[in-house]
């Protein structure tokens, strides 16, 4: 998960770099390079590409695709650490969500310190007016779907090869990014090429770890170690885009922290 965590803050990195780029069009190009990616090292591995639960797959692939899109919007349109601290509550969401899904057990003190992190984002939206109410709610959209995505991938943890879970993910995302890039397109030009591909790189590399990480250990305790993400995310937004925040934003960022930290202590 550690891995997993440090490829994705050099993916929301890149995101940033192409800002003219549609949030819809980079998840286009990243799903072809994981689609094709993913289906020659199944051929490779001789694993059957279509898995065998494959309600539970496309599942996991509509879901992981809206909480993508909304992330990505998110990381366009705000600073790189407001939108990772917000789309990071979505351990809580996994965790609530795997009492009713994976059956896994929460304890009542564990509800406080969701509370904690849920307030620390609104201290983050309260306090920083680059955050509105919109960009927000779209960040709080991703995070629950992210802990729908987390939660399937779960339950195929006896059924499915890692990579044919992953290779769903672009195979439902892929159809629905080409027709709305349609309306949107805007051509890459120059490096901007250079930066999908490592786009889709990167993606495909902290997937395969994520996904590898949450079919073998709980999935509270896993999910929060991604909080990690949020130093790396700090650091990059300053040292690439000169991104500061006030003391309170950096007050509410602690308390999401506090709350993941405090949960991930539970026995």
């Amino acid at each position: 998960m550690l891995l997993a965590g440090i490829f994705f803050a050099l993916m929301n990195v890149s995101v940033k770099f192409i800002p003219h780029i549609p949030a819809i069009e980079i998840i286009l190009f990243r799903s072809l390079f994981s689609l094709i990616f993913s289906y020659a090292i199944l051929k490779q591995q001789k694993v059957p590409v279509f898995g065998n639960n494959k309600k539970l797959l496309v599942l996991r692939g509509v879901v992981g695709s809206v909480g993508l899109i909304t992330f990505f919007y998110t990381l366009q349109k705000i600073p790189l650490a407001s939108a990772v601290t917000i789309q990071y509550l979505s351990p809580i969401f996994t965790t609530i969500l795997g009492v009713f899904l994976v059956k896994e057990r929460v304890k009542p003190i564990q509800f406080l310190f969701f509370a904690i992190s849920f307030a620390g984002v609104l201290v983050v939206q309260g306090f920083d007016s680059r955050v509105n109410l919109f960009y927000a709610a779209i960040g709080v959209t991703s995070a629950i779907f992210s802990g729908l995505a987390y939660n399937v991938i779960r339950k195929l943890k006896n059924t499915e090869h890692p990579l044919v879970i992953i290779f769903y993910f672009p195979l439902v995302t892929l159809p629905i990014a080409t027709v709305v890039s349609y309306f949107t397109w805007v051509q890459p030009v120059g490096w901007d090429w250079a930066i999908l591909l490592w786009i889709g790189i990167c993606t495909q590399t902290a997937q395969y770890f994520m996904t590898v990480a949450y079919q073998n250990a709980n999935v509270a305790k896993v999910s929060s170690m991604t909080y990690l993400g949020l130093l790396y995310a700090l650091f990059f937004g300053f040292l690439l885009f000169g991104e500061t925040f006030g003391a309170m934003s950096y007050v509410g960022m602690g308390l999401v922290l506090l709350g993941i930290l405090l949960n991930l202590r539970v026995k």
